[in-house]
């Protein structure tokens, strides 16, 4: 029987993108539920928490995951693989640090495990690029860091926020402002605002049952 999966995130292209990314899974995953900016609320054997926008393991939203009734396991899924970082995420409970660099199949081998007892931490291969789901900006050429750092600007957050949030050095951060400030042709941080606002930057507030992708 496929593990029950419920992919979280506060932005509905994130979800959406991940549960796309395993569609071809589906005998060995049943994606049941994804969840922007709410609860999981059916019962689930795994639930992947894609930081993108989000805190990161250590994060309060990923402690009431773990202590959720409804979940089983809980599988962080980021590319920030400090050690320290990495001690604090399974320290809450945490059953999974899982790679953006890893392919589908590799993923949800990883789930497998992690539904079978296991605590897996799967570090990056060295790539910093992720290789599959989705993100808000990605059909404009963004990265997928250049749109988490243009969606936290949209959020209201400043750049020491957002170092903060995503684990990145401050000039990182404006390394990743400037390239995204390129592409999408903002100037400043208002347009910036305004064309994250536009192309659905903001957090959200849905529950879907069952897999979309899947489906």
């Amino acid at each position: 029987m496929p593990i029950r999966v419920a992919i979280v995130n506060d932005d509905e292209v994130v979800v959406r993108g991940l549960d796309a990314m395993m569609r071809h899974h589906a005998h060995h995953v049943d994606v049941v539920q994804l969840v922007a900016g709410r609860p999981v609320s059916a019962p689930v054997d795994v639930a992947l928490y894609d930081t993108f926008g989000m805190g990161q393991g250590n994060d309060v939203a990923v402690k009431r995951l773990v202590d959720n009734p409804q979940v089983s396991k809980v599988a962080v899924y980021t590319w920030n693989f400090q050690p320290w970082l990495t001690r604090e995420t399974l320290a809450q409970g945490v059953s999974g640090y899982l790679s953006k660099s890893l392919p589908a199949t590799r993923l949800v081998e990883a789930l497998l495990a992690i539904h079978a007892g296991k605590v897996v931490v799967s570090p990056s291969s060295g790539r910093s690029h992720q290789v599959g789901g989705d993100w808000p900006g990605r059909e404009e050429g963004l990265t997928a860091r250049e749109a988490e750092v243009l969606a936290l600007i949209t959020m209201g957050l400043n750049n020491q926020e957002i170092a903060e949030r995503t684990v990145l050095s401050p000039n990182s951060i404006k390394s990743y402002i400037r390239s995204a400030y390129r592409k999408i042709g903002a100037d400043s941080r208002s347009k910036a605002v305004l064309w994250g606002v536009a192309h659905g930057m903001r957090s959200d507030h849905v529950q879907v049952n069952g897999s979309p992708a899947q489906d």
